[in-house]
């Protein structure tokens, strides 16, 4: 009797536990969604996290200002205050005793040549001194070397006396391609190489297009800065010697390895001015283009931000956003763990 009870009870027992098994598996259903919904929330949080800042958009090259135009004859139009006091003196005074010189020679020989011919002249003069004539073109040429070099010792203290910066950047030159580093905003540092033409890249790899500039002088990364602004370029080499110049700033100075080379600029105009290494510095000497581009002070602090950097004093935000409450504790807010990289930064950079 105690056997069948027994027997009885198993047979009981295994009719249950499809039961119990079959009540608990929607609660186990409707916790999976919850799971399946926060990881698409945390995919989504990441992803916004790495997504650059916007840039600035780059301008397009001006015609004729800033960029070497064929045929033209003269100095580029000059958009600095010492360019122009530069190119005023070439174009002006310098211009014009080179040309009274020239064609004062030019009628002195003429005269020489046809007075003292021996048709006119059979039997020569032998005067061999006459102090007058020695002491004009004695004096005469250490007045035209005064003219010249008043003026061009003014322009070289101005160029060379330097105001309070703004903005200081270094520009490092290798073999063969610009870096510039702005320590004062933040220590970003842009590498700036030269675009190639379509038929010259591999599918898909940027290219040069006339919005970038013109061919051998567009760059994939300008050199940024603001308009209206004392900017100081402090210039060395990684390598060999290298020169940057930017014609339309009346700006050309020398990189040297081991060596700190200064020289300012100040801007007014926007747009975009571009140069070249000025130096033999190598078998890809003519492919190291200098792109620069001047925008208003809003834009340039723009793309600080964009690129993880920070105007001149100002310092990172550290403030931490507001706690978020614990949910279901009752133990008030949840501490909140902050990133320790820019991501948004350092995908951009």
């Amino acid at each position: 009797m105690m056997k069948l009870l027994g027997w009885a009870i198993a047979l009981a027992a295994m009719g249950l536990t499809p039961a119990a098994a079959s009540a608990q598996a929607p609660a186990a259903t409707s916790a999976a969604p919850t799971a399946t919904t926060a990881a698409p929330v945390e995919a989504t949080a990441n992803a916004a996290a790495a997504t650059p800042a916007p840039s600035i958009d780059y301008a397009a090259p001006t015609a004729e200002v800033g960029v070497p135009v064929p045929g033209r004859k003269g100095i580029q139009t000059q958009v600095t205050e010492l360019g122009e006091r530069a190119a005023d003196f070439h174009n002006g005074p310098l211009l014009w005793m080179c040309a009274l010189i020239s064609l004062f020679v030019l009628v002195l020989l003429a005269w020489t040549m046809f007075r003292y011919r021996r048709g006119a002249n059979p039997t020569p003069s032998r005067t061999s001194h006459n102090t007058l004539i020695e002491v004009i073109w004695t004096l005469v040429p250490v007045m035209i070397l005064v003219a010249i070099a008043v003026p061009s010792i003014q322009l070289l203290r101005a160029q060379y006396n330097f105001p309070a910066a703004d903005v200081t950047i270094k520009v490092i030159g290798n073999q063969w391609y610009w870096t510039y580093q702005y320590p004062d905003n933040g220590g970003i540092e842009i590498v700036s190489n030269m675009l190639k033409e379509q038929k010259d890249v591999k599918a898909g790899e940027r290219f040069r297009t006339d919005a970038d500039g013109p061919p051998l002088l567009a760059a994939d990364e300008r050199l940024v800065i603001p308009a209206g602004k004392v900017v100081k370029f402090i210039v060395t080499s990684n390598d060999v010697i290298h020169a940057f110049a930017v014609p339309a700033f009346w700006a050309k100075i020398d990189a040297n390895p081991g060596r700190l080379n200064e020289i300012w600029v100040k801007v007014d105009r926007p747009g975009v001015y571009f140069g070249q290494c000025s130096e033999l510095c190598g078998a890809r000497h003519g492919f190291m283009p200098i792109a620069v581009e001047v925008v208003p002070e809003s834009t340039f602090n723009a793309w600080l931000a964009s690129k993880g950097g920070t105007p001149k004093g100002a310092t990172p935000s550290t403030e931490a956003p507001a706690p978020a409450a614990a949910v279901g504790t009752g133990q008030g807010p949840a501490p909140v763990e902050q990133p320790t990289v820019n991501q948004a930064a350092t995908a951009q950079n």
